[in-house]
């Protein structure tokens, strides 16, 4: 792994690649066809998929399936109270550009083909909030959706498993000069620069957002952040094969 590039340390005593202690449990909802809890430090976000044997009006008889995404956080999901946004009559823009980074990445790790006519929604719900909630809710997502497409196969509403590609995503920062992984929310909150990166599980990119909160960072700068966020979720790859069973804290 890398060497800190300063001598700043983190809040949580962490190496600046270490991830948090994160877990993922399969099966906490009886109905969903797929399901998973996924634990990223104090970060806890429950996936559910749901499948439905029809697809939206403008792929009907196209012969290919669709993967979307609805997220959501729960009232007490952090310090204060949020209201819900059902109750305010609309949903804000950032759960749209939440929801919508959750579901482009999930469409990138199935053949939408091999799923035939059918439809899957990846219900994603932030159960407590600790910064990654949108990477933690790739991660555990990506787990439900396997989870769901097995049970497809086992109910026989698909002959077989599509293509299925493991997608697994992670935050990386620049806080006090440092190149951080996997930011918990304070260290968000303070980082000069801050990423979300979601990765293929052959170490291809699916999507990169990063913001300088200040000055502009430099092209060294963002190499250093995407290599650290690869090893990131190559470390996440590994969670979720072996889910429940693999963690980082065992």
């Amino acid at each position: 792994m890398s060497s800190p590039t300063t001598d700043s340390a983190r809040p949580d005593g962490r190496a600046p690649d270490q991830l948090r202690p994160v877990t993922i449990e399969t099966g906490v909802q009886a109905y969903a066809e797929g399901s998973a809890l996924i634990t990223a430090g104090g970060t806890r976000v429950l996936c559910a998929a749901s499948v439905v044997d029809d697809v939206p009006p403008w792929l009907r008889d196209s012969g290919t399936g669709w993967v979307t995404a609805e997220y959501a956080m729960l009232p007490r999901a952090t310090h204060d109270r949020t209201p819900r946004e059902s109750a305010r009559g609309r949903i804000k823009g950032r759960t749209h550009e939440i929801q919508r980074l959750i579901g482009r990445s999930l469409r990138a790790a199935v053949d939408l083909e091999g799923l035939g006519a059918h439809a899957i929604t990846v219900d994603c719900d932030v159960l407590q909030a600790d910064g990654g909630t949108r990477t933690a809710a790739i991660t555990g997502g990506w787990v439900a959706l396997a989870d769901a497409v097995d049970a497809m196969v086992g109910e026989g509403r698909l002959a077989s498993v599509p293509a299925l590609q493991p997608v697994a995503a992670i935050s990386v920062g620049l806080v006090d000069g440092q190149a951080r992984l996997d930011l918990a929310y304070v260290e968000d909150a303070a980082a000069a620069v801050d990423m979300n990166v979601v990765v293929a599980g052959d170490g291809r990119l699916v999507e990169v957002q990063g913001t300088a909160e200040s000055e502009p960072f430099s092209r060294d700068e963002l190499d250093r952040l995407v290599d650290l966020a690869l090893e990131g979720c190559s470390q996440l790859d590994r969670i979720q094969a072996g889910a429940p069973a693999w963690s980082t804290s065992s």
